[in-house]
């Protein structure tokens, strides 16, 4: 079910975006974002940029990237200037990675961590990292099967021509991989401004055969709350009387997903096992082992 919610004036009167991030800057000793002015998207199937990545996720070295051990179970991807991975590590001990694409906008978010983790109760912060990568591609290296609990997707590029679909980051392809790395009852949490958006995220989530609506969140839900209200994105729609719509879905068990061999391992034959559920579009292939979600779902956990 679609959520709306009208934006209402923060603290009685519009508060402008240069003025409050100056405010911040001097109280918090944050970077400043008018130095580290980005474009507000780029093309994520671009070959321009090149990464460093893992090529299994058991090579990669998260103890340089947080105060404590372990490994991350909570990702934002597309986290922007940062506002709800910093929001969430005062809410959950859980690791959170912030996801970005965007050279300036990571460095940006590696400073404001490194300088709350200084300037204030930093043991709050020492849960929460950025890493610069592109989740389009690289998520299933740098993220075991089964290690998330919550994925959010924060009023991300709409794409609107229909030849830029595809670089759309809610997609039947895309959504095995966060299926992938989402462990059985994880949360996958979606929010835009725009409505047509909207409804394409949701119909590719009930489209797909490993997501499930979760329940309704309570209100006072602190992560909800947190993804509605804490980003810069949201208080700018807020700021401008916009209406936002949200979503969350849950990764379903493996054996409740109607996908023969899903996460299983790849079959060395054509499959001869019972036929698949209910075909959920156009946009994916009715099974064998020729089935994009097959093939992306295959990977091995370690």
């Amino acid at each position: 079910m679609a959520k709306a919610s009208s934006a209402v004036p923060l603290g009685g009167a519009l508060i402008h975006e240069e003025e409050e991030e100056e405010d911040d800057a001097r109280e918090e000793c944050y970077p400043q974002k008018k130095y580290f002015r980005s474009r507000a998207h780029c093309n994520p199937l671009s070959h321009n940029d090149s990464f460093e990545y893992p090529l299994r996720p058991e090579d990669m070295d998260w103890g340089g990237l947080y105060g404590v051990p372990g490994s991350p179970s909570i990702v934002d991807v597309g986290c922007g200037f940062g506002g709800l991975s910093m929001s969430l590590a005062t809410k959950t001990t859980e690791l959170i990675l912030a996801l970005e694409i965007r050279p300036k906008v990571c460095e940006f978010v590696r400073r404001r961590v490194d300088s709350l983790r200084k300037k204030r109760d930093g043991f709050k912060y020492q849960n929460v990292a950025c890493l610069r990568s592109n989740a389009m591609i690289y998520l299933p290296n740098l993220l075991a099967k089964g290690s998330l609990t919550k994925l959010f997707f924060c009023f991300p590029d709409p794409h609107f021509k229909a030849k830029n679909h595809r670089r759309r980051v809610v997609s039947p392809a895309l959504l095995a991989e966060y299926a992938f790395v989402l462990r059985p009852g994880g949360l996958l949490y979606a929010i835009t401004d725009v409505r047509q958006l909207h409804d394409w995220h949701e119909a590719k989530l009930e489209a797909h055969p490993c997501f499930e609506r979760a329940p309704d969140p309570p209100d006072d839900d602190p992560f909800l709350r947190a993804m509605v209200d804490d980003t810069e994105e949201g208080k700018k729609v807020a700021r401008n009387h916009g209406d936002k719509f949200w979503l969350v879905y849950q990764r379903k068990p493996d054996d409740a997903i109607h996908q023969p061999k899903l996460f299983g391992p790849p079959s060395s034959g054509p499959s001869s096992g019972p036929s698949p559920g209910p075909s959920s579009g156009p946009s994916r292939s009715s099974g064998g082992t020729a089935d994009p979600l097959t093939r992306a779902c295959n990977r091995p956990s370690s």
